[in-house]
Formats: C-alpha cells, sequence, structure tokens
C-alpha cells in the first residue's frame, strides 16, 4: 500500500504544526516546524525544517534543515530583543505586541510549483519562488526568483536556467502540476524516460 495518502499528511514525528493545512499527499520531515503554511499537494520536506508563513505550491522538493519565512526582529527600534514583543514571557503585567505578529504574519513567503529547495537554504519573508526554480544547497534568498531558474550563494544570485526560456514557458502552459492523480499515474512511464522536450510534444 502506498504510503502516502490524499486525505492525510504524513507527519514524521516531533514535529510541532500550528496553524497550517495540507493537501493530498503531504509528507512532513521529523522534527520540523510548521506554522501559519498551506500546502499544496504532493509537497514534502526532509527533516528539521522551519517554514513559518508560506504558501508551498505543488509538488515541492524541500530539502532538510531549510528555513522559508525566517522571521525578522525590529532592528528600527532601540532593542531588536524578544521582550518587545513577546513581553507576556518577562512581566505578569504585560501582554505579547498582537500588531508585531501580524506583521510577521503578513509577509508570506511563496514557494511555486515543482520547487527544489537545497539543503539548509533560507528563504526571506516576501519573497516568491518560480515555478521550477531550483535553490543550491546553503543559498540565502532574498529577492524573487523567476521561473525555472537556478540559483545559489550568500546572497544567492543565477547560476543558469534550468531549461531554455521557450521550454520553460511550454511548461508553464502545460502546467502538469494540476493533473488528478490517476493522470499522473498514467503519463508516470513518459515522466521517467523521455526528455523534456518529447514530453512537451506528447502533452501539449
Amino acid at each position: 500500500m502506498a504510503r502516502l495518502r490524499p486525505d492525510r499528511p504524513f507527519i514524521h514525528p516531533d514535529c510541532q504544526i500550528t496553524g497550517s493545512s495540507f493537501g493530498a499527499y503531504v509528507e512532513i520531515g521529523a522534527g520540523s516546524r510548521i506554522t501559519h503554511s498551506v500546502w499544496g499537494d504532493y509537497s514534502y520536506c526532509d527533516r528539521t525544517c522551519d517554514i513559518a508563513n508560506a504558501e508551498i505550491g505543488k509538488f515541492a522538493n524541500i530539502a532538510s534543515y531549510t528555513r522559508i519565512g525566517a522571521t525578522d526582529h525590529p532592528m528600527e527600534k532601540a532593542s531588536l530583543h524578544h521582550f518587545l514583543y513577546r513581553s507576556a514571557d518577562y512581566w505578569d503585567d504585560e501582554q505579547d505586541d498582537a500588531d508585531w505578529f501580524a506583521h510577521r504574519a503578513s509577509r508570506l513567503a511563496k514557494i511555486g510549483h515543482d520547487t527544489w529547495i537545497g539543503h539548509a537554504a533560507i528563504i526571506k519573508p516576501e519573497v516568491t519562488i518560480g515555478h521550477g526554480a531550483v535553490i543550491a544547497s546553503g543559498a540565502v534568498v532574498t529577492k524573487d526568483v523567476p521561473p525555472y531558474m537556478i540559483v545559489g550563494g550568500v546572497t544567492a544570485s543565477p547560476i543558469r536556467r534550468r531549461f531554455p526560456e521557450t521550454v520553460a514557458t511550454r511548461l508553464l502552459a502545460l502546467a502538469w502540476w494540476e493533473w488528478d492523480n490517476l493522470r499522473l499515474r498514467a503519463a508516470l512511464p513518459d515522466f521517467r524516460a523521455l526528455s523534456v522536450e518529447a514530453f512537451l510534444e506528447k502533452y501539449e
């Protein structure tokens, strides 16, 4: 029997899940923390990921120790410290700063369909990773990444296109990630065997 199911995520031990929702066939690796995030179908993360305030597309491949939506401290204030906004942890008569947490939650990171986020990459809030893009291991991504672009480094910059722009445009138009499970299963031999150009010629 298949390990992943359409009706519930496969969540490994020692995860912390808060205010998040999951599509079909989703897997969350051991020890990961997922906060206020929405996951599309077939996406997964490996162990010990920290993902907050994010929209994860379908078929996202997220390697271990990745951080998405890494939260910021209030750099414009006199102090950066938690006591400014996690104030109830320090004083019995004080509340946490709800406005600060609402501001954080509004700054969504968006991960496109069929993306690959490499080991220990960091993606900052309000960054969009285009469909089919690849983020190299250890990259720190502070700006939007176009579809089917490979980026790496600190801070991340383009390395090369995954496919020629004409092929990428055709893949975006095909949008195979919207196919249902039965159609994906029927096309599986072609996903495995055909070049991307041959695949497009068959399914466009």
